[in-house]
């Protein structure tokens, strides 16, 4: 089922309008199941000790260690049971007022394909394990299954004010590669992360990238890297405080406010930040 690329202009044949598509699940080759299942498997071992107890518990409760590619169908029915949400196959990167509907009314898009064998540790594009694994387990959780909903219901509301890209930082450091204080430790909860094993140490043991209190004006106001390990991690005390600084938040004088200021740059530390742990940046200063 793998292709090379799933960035569409429109739907493709055989698409709903709302661009889904059946997962075609009996399609899935022996080979395609064995991916996931290496994948699965190593992250397995990592994850203990380092994932949110929200992420873990939700991996357990939708049984995604059954082995193979999960049935969405049947997925979908355990998490309706959970959170009322359910997972629908696309065919790719959607159109933005898209993405942000399916959310807004509880469905999360993920793709059908997965990486080929020989691209474990990095693929462009995210695929069924990049998306079950690392979102869905999170939309178990009742309050972050309510952060996403919102987050979408915003979503159209960004796109009228011109600050989608404003918005889309939110995503990218909370849902994506977000820490969580927990127990007076760090954890990863990010699908980002928790989805890569390289990451998932990156994320908590390398001195080199800054770890910095959660500020909603903050995080959408800092640029990010879309190819590489972050410079910067955002951490939320939690996720009743995630989903309060955004279903409290008045976001249309918030956005005229930020579009009117500079970017912040990638690395930097601002003097009222809540510093957890001020990177090197050697990593990334490697690789320039």
């Amino acid at each position: 089922m793998a292709e090379e690329t799933h960035v569409l202009d429109r739907p493709p044949e055989g698409a709903a309008p709302d661009w889904t598509i059946p997962q075609n699940w009996q399609a899935y080759t022996a080979e395609e199941h064995a991916t996931w299942d290496t994948l699965f498997a190593r992250q397995a071992k990592l994850l203990p000790g380092r994932a949110s107890k929200a992420y873990l518990k939700g991996l357990d409760a939708l049984r995604l260690s059954d082995g193979g590619i999960p049935n969405f169908e049947e997925l979908s029915e355990r998490l309706m049971k959970l959170t009322g949400w359910q997972v629908v196959a696309v065919p790719g990167l959607v159109p933005d007022d898209v993405f942000f509907d399916h959310m807004a009314n509880r469905r999360f898009v993920a793709g059908n394909f997965i990486r080929r064998a020989d691209q474990l540790d990095y693929i462009q594009e995210p695929d069924v394990f990049h998306d079950v694994f690392g979102h869905v387990p999170m939309l178990a959780d009742p309050v972050f299954a309510d952060y996403l909903e919102a987050y979408g219901r915003g979503g159209n509301r960004a796109l009228d004010l011109g600050a989608l890209k404003q918005l889309g930082r939110l995503y990218w450091y909370t849902v994506e590669f977000g820490l969580i204080e927990e127990d007076g430790d760090l954890r990863i909860y990010g699908s980002g992360i928790v989805s890569s094993s390289a990451e998932s140490i990156f994320a908590l043991e390398s001195p080199s990238p800054n770890r910095i209190g959660f500020d909603l004006k903050r995080v959408m106001r800092t640029d990010y890297r879309i190819d590489d390990f972050q410079q910067n991690y955002f951490v939320v005390p939690s996720f009743d405080a995630l989903l309060r600084a955004t279903v409290e938040t008045d976001f249309a004088p918030l956005y005229r406010e930020i579009l009117a200021q500079p970017d912040i740059p990638i690395a930097a530390i601002l003097p009222d930040d809540r510093v957890i742990t001020r990177g090197t940046q050697e990593y990334a200063s490697g690789k320039a």
